[in-house]
């Protein structure tokens, strides 16, 4: 399917020190690739957002932000919609924060400092709070723990395509002959070119997407059986065990230590 653009706000200028954008991304819409004169945390309160940089290209959940070096040239988009907040941060003020494009987790007091950012965005700043708030996101952005990596994503093309319908439905049993038939190549041709476009098997990255959409869907609300169903596991042992495998910890324990709790 096609995807839109969205066209970037008219009168950029650089943030004093920082400066918080709030727009919802529709379904299959993205910003073309641009690069800004100042640091950007790409970030979605809701929903997951596709980042591409330096020929790579990822998703990230609300568990994660990506921040980005001012002058990176970059494209951002949504599969199926997402709540973005930008933040735009001056390089007089990035001091301790990564020089290159960099992938992190965000705990909970940093997502609410995001909110709040965002919610006070424009506002007179009488009494310093705004900026007493910007001082607590920079202090939570050089404390945030570097991931080594999100779920990696073609950058477009028949691989795309096949990656967006297992995302579409993890629980999808077909394996690379039929989707190798769907994008119009052979089973071969499709995992050679899957690993060295996305640098993992195609059995890899599904089960990272799995773990993916794990955390996206426990996240949400939804409980652990609910959460092994939709994404095609036989039962909610069978997840844990595979979850437990990937993260060390079960389902429950890992959102306790995002503060959330878990249905069972």
């Amino acid at each position: 399917m096609i995807w839109g653009t969205i066209a970037a706000p008219p009168g950029l200028a650089v943030p004093n020190p920082m400066m918080v954008r709030a727009q919802s991304i529709p379904a299959r819409h993205y910003f073309p690739e641009h690069a800004h004169h100042w640091n950007q945390v790409v970030y979605a309160i809701a929903g997951v957002l596709t980042v591409a940089v330096e020929g790579r290209s990822f998703v990230i959940s609300p568990e994660q932000a990506v921040w980005l070096p001012t002058g990176l040239s970059h494209r951002v988009g949504s599969l199926l919609g997402a709540e973005f907040r930008s933040l735009w941060i001056a390089d007089a003020v990035r001091g301790g924060l990564p020089n290159q494009p960099t992938v992190f987790a965000v705990k909970p007091l940093l997502r609410e400092l995001i909110v709040e950012a965002a919610e006070i965005e424009g506002q007179e700043d009488r009494d310093g709070y705004a900026g007493r708030v910007a001082g607590l996101i920079l202090d939570q952005l050089r404390l945030a723990p570097s991931l080594p990596g999100a779920l990696p994503w073609p950058r477009g093309g028949s691989l795309a395509t096949v990656c967006e319908a297992i995302y579409a439905d993890p629980s999808d049993p077909r394996g690379p002959e039929e989707w190798g038939r769907q994008a119009g190549m052979s089973a071969r041709t499709l995992a050679r070119r899957f690993e060295e476009e996305v640098g993992m098997s195609l059995r890899s990255w599904r089960r990272r997407l799995r773990l993916f959409k794990a955390i996206e869907l426990l996240g949400g609300g939804l409980g652990v059986t609910q959460t092994a169903m939709e994404l095609g596991y036989g039962s909610a042992s069978a997840f844990t065990y595979a979850f437990r495998m990937e993260m060390g910890c079960s389902p429950q324990a890992y959102m306790r230590g995002r503060g959330r709790e878990v249905p069972a």
